[in-house]
C-alpha cells in the first residue's frame, strides 16, 4: 500500500527531525517567523485523483493515468525533474487545472493555500503589507489582520512599511502570509524557498512541522525535503507515482543507479556506490561553491551599502568610515566594486557547473 511505501522516508525524516536543533537566529528575531495557522479538522482523505489527466491543451495531456490521495495529516514531496509536470500537478491539486480526463474529488469545506514565485511577483510596491493583507481579508477585524500579519513577522512598522521597500525573503514571507489567511487544510509550495535565507529556510522548516494541515512540496532544497516530507511522489515519464525509497534512494536512482542495480553483483554494487557517493561529494562541493559565492555578494552588499552611505551623507557613516575623504571612500569602493564582479563571475560559473552536472 502507499502507506507501507512511505516507511523509509518517514523514518528517515524522523531521524532527521531528531538531529534538528532549533534555531537560535529564530528565536532572536521575529522578523524571520512563519507560523501557519492550523485548520479545523476535515475528513480523510481530503483529495483522491482517480485515473486523472491534466495538461494546458485538449488532447496533449502533460501527465495522465493519475491515481493518488491525501489525507488531512500527509506531507508530500513531488520530486522529479524540471519540465516533468511537478508544477502541473501542483496545479491540479491547487483546482487551478481541472482534470481532462478520469476524476479528482476533493472535500468541498476544504481551503488550499497555493504558493508560487508569481505571487511574490505580483505583490504591489506601492502598497504596505497591512494594505494587502485588509483587501485580501474583507470583513475580517483590524485586529485579525494585525494578527495574521504578526504571525509572519510583520508587527509594528513592518506592517506599514512599502512592499516595494521589502527585501526578497520578506516579500515571499508575505506572500506566504497571504495565502494562508483563512487557515487552509492543505498549503502546496512550489519552491519557497528561492528567496530565503539559511536561517528562515530552517525557521519554514520548523513552521511546516508545527502546521497541522496537509503540505505538498516541491523544492529542490534537498535538506528541506528530507524534514518535511514522509511521502515521495516521483513525477516521471507523464505520470505520478509513489516512490518507495527514502530521499538517498532518490538522489540514486536520479544518478542512474535506479531499480536495475538489483541484477548487479556485489562487486559493481561497490563501484556504484563508489560512484554514487563521488557524485553527491562533487556535487556537494558546487552546491557549496554557489552558496560560498552568494555568502561573498551578501556580504559585500552590505560594505558598499555602508560605504555609499558615508559618501553621500557623512553625517551617518558608520564608525569605519567616518573621517575618510572622498578619495580613500572611492579606492574602497572601486576595491569592493571589483570584488563583487570577480565573486559574480564564480557565482555563475559554479551555477553552470551545478546545473551541468544534473
Amino acid at each position: 500500500s502507499a502507506r507501507a511505501s512511505t516507511a523509509k522516508q518517514a523514518q528517515s525524516r524522523a531521524k532527521a527531525l531528531a538531529r534538528m536543533q532549533p534555531v537560535q537566529a529564530i528565536i532572536d528575531d521575529p522578523s524571520l517567523s512563519f507560523d501557519f495557522p492550523s485548520p479545523d479538522e476535515l475528513k480523510p482523505p481530503l483529495v483522491t485523483l482517480d485515473l486523472a489527466s491534466v495538461g494546458y491543451s485538449a488532447g496533449n495531456p502533460v501527465l495522465q493515468r493519475l491515481n493518488l490521495r491525501i489525507d488531512p495529516d500527509d506531507r508530500i514531496a513531488l520530486l522529479g525533474r524540471n519540465g516533468n509536470g511537478k508544477t502541473t500537478l501542483a496545479r491540479l491539486l491547487a483546482a487551478q487545472l481541472a482534470p481532462m480526463d478520469g476524476a479528482m474529488n476533493a472535500s468541498g469545506k476544504m481551503r488550499v493555500g497555493y504558493f508560487t514565485q508569481y505571487q511574490v511577483e505580483e505583490l504591489d510596491g506601492a502598497d504596505t503589507p497591512l494594505e494587502h493583507m485588509t483587501r485580501q481579508m474583507k470583513g475580517a477585524t483590524p485586529g485579525a489582520v494585525r494578527g495574521q500579519l504578526g504571525r509572519f513577522g510583520f508587527s509594528g512598522p513592518k506592517a506599514t512599511t512599502q512592499v516595494a521597500k521589502l527585501s526578497g525573503g520578506e516579500k515571499a514571507r508575505l506572500a506566504l502570509a497571504l495565502i494562508t489567511r483563512e487557515a487552509p487544510h492543505m498549503l502546496i509550495l512550489d519552491e519557497p524557498t528561492n528567496h530565503l535565507d539559511v536561517d528562515a529556510r530552517e525557521a519554514l522548516v520548523q513552521a511546516l512541522n508545527e502546521y497541522e494541515g496537509a503540505v505538498v512540496l516541491v523544492s529542490h532544497d534537498r535538506h528541506m525535503l528530507e524534514l518535511t516530507a514522509d511521502r515521495l511522489v516521483l513525477v516521471d515519464g507523464g505520470t505520478a507515482q509513489e516512490f518507495s525509497g527514502s530521499m538517498d534512494d532518490y538522489t540514486d536512482f536520479i544518478l542512474g543507479k535506479g531499480p536495475a542495480k538489483e541484477k548487479l553483483s556485489k562487486a559493481d554494487r561497490k563501484e556504484d556506490k563508489k560512484a554514487a557517493a563521488a557524485a553527491r561529494e562533487a556535487q556537494a562541493k558546487l552546491k557549496r561553491a554557489v552558496s560560498d559565492a552568494e555568502a561573498d555578494l551578501a556580504k559585500l552588499e552590505v560594505v558598499l551599502r555602508a560605504i555609499d552611505q558615508a559618501m553621500f551623507d557623512p553625517q551617518s557613516a558608520s564608525n569605519e568610515y567616518a573621517g575618510l575623504t572622498m578619495g580613500e571612500l572611492s579606492q574602497r569602493r572601486g576595491k569592493i566594486v571589483a570584488a563583487q564582479e570577480a565573486a559574480e563571475a564564480r557565482w555563475v560559473e559554479a551555477c553552470e557547473a551545478l546545473e551541468k552536472s544534473d
